[in-house]
């Protein structure tokens, strides 16, 4: 995950994150919310060092692309899907299974900390207890997840030169709120401590809320046991109703000034093209991926392969096989 990109390609600085770091950041989130609430710290990390391990390169423009290429196979491409792919089939690691050697908690973790799944909704995952929430460590990664990557796309941004420290202070009134109490403390400190001081608050703010609203909404829940929180009509893991206003200002400014941006658009439909080229070459010549790897698809179709293939790869491989095969530099 170390060069698979997160929002910001590596190519434009090496100093944005990756999926790598995000997934660090996600981790400290989540495990000293885990801590404050008194649950089980080591499986709350091991679901964060998972939740992304089935990202594609180039992020959630890789994602989109190898959906639709899927699709035309009837299939579909969904990163937490993969990600337990990535760990039931992929990895080789025992001569006598497939997979790793994980606990039925943390595989549920992978695939339904994001989601609701209903009975019937997709049958390979029946054996994952469909139309009951996973554990709270899991439901509590989701959150921890926004919150990391809320805050540091808008630190990425920044440096990336989308938005401004002006821009944020005054047209997201979570931020602004905070950026105007760090001015008068530090106003002589230049904009970029100040921005950073501004994000440090804020992540600090939402984490609170996230342990806050987690904490009320269970005790609220009436339940004795981590069995009944499974049975409970919605999920327990929240944020108090001032931390989800943040999150909700948060995820709509982002999509607005940096998702939609004409630089992210330009740049994904650029891998989207690419990958999806890539799809269409491999798909053709599936000798040229690798003899060990087509060793662990002999009962797969050539779509699969080829998905699971490209799925794998980093962002710099990914760039090595296009300029092998289809000749395109960056």
């Amino acid at each position: 995950m170390e060069d698979k990109t997160q929002v910001f390609s590596a190519q434009r600085s090496d100093h944005f994150r990756t999926r790598l770091t995000h997934t660090l950041e996600v981790a400290m989130v989540a495990r000293t919310a885990a801590a404050t609430l008194g649950l089980d710290e080591e499986f709350t990390e091991a679901l964060s060092l998972a939740h992304d391990l089935g990202h594609p390169p180039y992020a959630h423009a890789g994602e989109s692309e190898l959906h639709r290429q899927m699709q035309r196979f009837g299939e579909i491409y969904d990163h937490n899907f993969h990600a337990l792919r990535v760990v039931e089939v992929l990895e080789r690691r025992y001569a006598m299974f497939p997979g790793l050697n994980l606990t039925f908690e943390l595989r549920e973790g992978i695939v339904k900390h994001s989601r609701h799944i209903q009975p019937g909704q997709y049958p390979w995952l029946e054996e994952y207890a469909p139309g009951e929430h996973p554990a709270l460590e899991a439901q509590l990664i989701d959150l921890a997840d926004e919150i990391a990557y809320n805050t540091a796309d808008l630190d990425d941004a920044r440096d990336a030169g989308i938005l401004s420290w002006e821009q944020c202070r005054e047209e997201l009134p979570c931020f602004g709120a905070i950026a105007r109490r760090v001015e008068q403390q530090f106003g002589g400190a230049p904009i970029r401590e100040q921005f950073v001081e501004t994000l440090r608050a804020l992540l600090d703010a939402q984490a609170t809320g996230l342990i806050e609203g987690t904490r009320d909404a269970a005790l609220a829940s009436g339940a004795a046991r981590s069995e009944d929180l499974r049975r409970l009509p919605g999920r327990v893991a929240t944020y108090t109703p001032q931390a989800a206003e943040a999150n909700r200002q948060l995820k709509q400014f982002l999509r607005e000034k940096v998702y939609l941006s004409p630089r992210i658009r330009a740049e994904r439909a650029h891998c989207e093209s690419r990958i999806a080229s890539l799809f269409a070459y491999l798909l053709d010549n599936p000798e040229a991926i690798s003899i060990h790897f087509r060793e662990y698809h002999t009962d797969s179709p050539r779509h699969r392969l080829v998905c699971d293939y490209i799925a794998g790869m980093t962002d710099g491989f990914f760039r090595m096989a296009c300029q092998r095969y289809l000749g395109e530099g960056d």
